[in-house]
């Protein structure tokens, strides 16, 4: 059996316990990509050699006793818009082809000391923005439920790698369901954090007030053990919060005995495929059996989310974009004549149609004009969904609901129509706009076999009671993680994620 098939902690506690090996475990991680990836696509850069040679390093510090930690010897995969010093950071994107790093983000950097080994870059919509991993310059991934399907996005490398048993967990990045709904597709668990608990120092930004870094894993205890090694206070984040509690661990407990959560009439209304409604109100039928308090509430603002949402995230990204402009690195026109000429036509050849398309939107609603009739309106409303969850949250310890409308589409679905798939996000980007902390996990599987994510919402900074519930159901056994996959076992020569310019 491949260690692989292990979660994140019982690996740890392996190789602690002489069990089993680092090198071992980089080496079962290399051979799954190598054997799986050729199908799916998760990586777009796989770092073997430099694996391997860290493994080395950490198994001495491990015997050592200099490493004690959970995560020691256990392989990683980081999203690909995460900086790691040294190895190629593309953002999925033909601009930033050849960009590497002179520095590591903050979240890799605690990994790395915790003795976590970065294996490789996973494969991501361009610049986090689509919502299937379609989007990417180096090709779609594949749900590895399901190769016709995608695996959501913009994460889905991340998710669609841990769930196929490429590495034992990753990291990935959440501006309006990143993490989680691609975790719903791929039958994962994902945590997005309370905005500010984990440092945005080293992650390429796409809306730098929507931004956050969370973990994808197996299970909840996987997540809460990550989560605590990333979450710190970074002088280098302007936005880092300091806290004064970051043992996410203690939430591992299996009670709600008397925790009060709320169901959102909004969420379970028009556009919520049956499948998924029956799924998700058997798992909050779950947790009231085992003493939750469990009634639905109306949130109230919902469908302002998305709009809100989409003008904000596409002002700031035409702000943070516009530092891609073929001068100091990345893809650079061969062929201009003079200074503006040499930006438009880098820009153009260098990013894909949904990130021009956002670009051209978030460049419209801050233009003058238009500002105060869309930017300034969408950032009040936000303050109202803000206001919303807090009167919410007076009342209900945790809220319950989908974590997406539907399971995962097929490939080629969502492209075609833009709207539909920004309409995707209504469970989601909410949770971004009150900066809220949110996990979602598997509640079950369609008639075809997909996975069904259940997503538990709560108050800033309440990760330990989103934790608690989510741990209280896991442990109810409605749903057990399935490890078969309908990947093929033949070997793949290479990951086939190389780009040439």
């Amino acid at each position: 059996m491949s260690l692989m098939s292990l979660t994140a902690t019982e690996l740890g506690r392996k190789i602690k316990a002489g069990e089993a090996t680092a090198k071992q475990a980089v080496r079962d991680a290399l051979d799954a990509i190598d054997k799986k990836d050729g199908e799916l696509n998760c990586f777009i850069t796989v770092d073997g050699e430099e694996a391997l040679k860290r493994a080395e390093q950490v198994q001495r510090m491990i015997e050592d006793g200099a490493l004690t930690g959970p995560l020691a010897g256990v392989p990683v995969a980081v999203k690909d818009n995460l900086c790691t010093e040294g190895l190629r950071t593309t953002c999925a994107s033909k601009i930033l082809y050849n960009f590497k790093p002179t520095y590591t983000a903050q979240a890799v950097e605690q990994l790395t000391r915790a003795g976590a080994i970065v294996i490789g870059k996973t494969n991501m919509d361009e610049f986090a923005m689509g919502s299937t991993t379609e989007t990417s310059a180096y090709g779609q991934t594949k749900n590895p439920w399901n190769l016709a399907h995608v695996p959501g996005g913009s994460s889905g490398g991340s998710c669609a790698a841990v769930a196929a048993e490429e590495c034992s967990f990753a990291l990935g990045s959440d501006t309006g369901g990143s993490i989680r709904q691609p975790s719903s597709f791929c039958g994962v668990t994902g945590l997005k954090p309370t905005y500010g608990t984990v440092s945005r120092y080293g992650l390429i930004a796409y809306g730098s007030s929507l931004d956050q870094i969370g973990p994808v894993a197996r299970d909840v205890t996987d997540c809460a053990v990550i989560l605590e090694a990333i979450s710190s206070y970074d002088r280098k984040d302007s936005t880092s919060v300091k806290r004064e509690d970051y043992d996410f661990t203690a939430a591992l407990a299996d009670d709600v005995t008397g925790m009060r959560i709320g169901i959102p009439r909004d969420y379970l209304g028009e556009g919520l495929d049956k499948e998924v409604k029956d799924a998700v109100r058997a798992a909050a039928e779950a947790l009231a059996k085992k003493g939750a308090i469990v009634e639905e509430f109306d949130l109230s603002l919902v469908e302002y989310a998305i709009p809100a949402y989409y003008v904000i995230a596409c002002a700031e990204a035409s702000s943070n974009l516009a530092r891609f402009d073929g001068v100091k690195y990345g893809h650079r026109a061969k062929e201009y004549e003079g200074l503006h000429n040499m930006y438009k036509k880098s820009r153009s050849e260098g990013f894909g149609p949904e990130v021009k398309r956002r670009i051209m939107l978030g460049s419209f609603v801050l233009s003058s004009g238009y500002y105060d009739a869309y930017y300034l309106k969408a950032l009040r409303t936000k303050a109202l969904i803000k206001q919303a969850f807090d009167r919410a949250f007076e009342k209900y310890d945790v809220i319950l609901g989908p974590a997406a409308p539907t399971t995962a589409p097929k490939l080629g679905a969502s492209l075609c129509d833009p709207i539909k798939m920004y309409l995707g996000d209504i469970y989601t980007v909410s949770v971004n706009l009150a900066g809220l902390p949110a996990i979602t996990l598997p509640c079950g599987r369609d008639a075809a076999g997909l996975p069904i994510g259940l997503q538990l919402i709560g108050d800033c900074f309440a990760e330990k009671k989103i934790i608690r519930a989510a741990y209280a159901y896991e442990q109810t056994g409605s749903y057990e993680r399935v490890r078969e996959h309908v990947i093929p076992d033949v070997c793949q020569s290479g990951n086939g994620s190389d780009m040439e310019e």
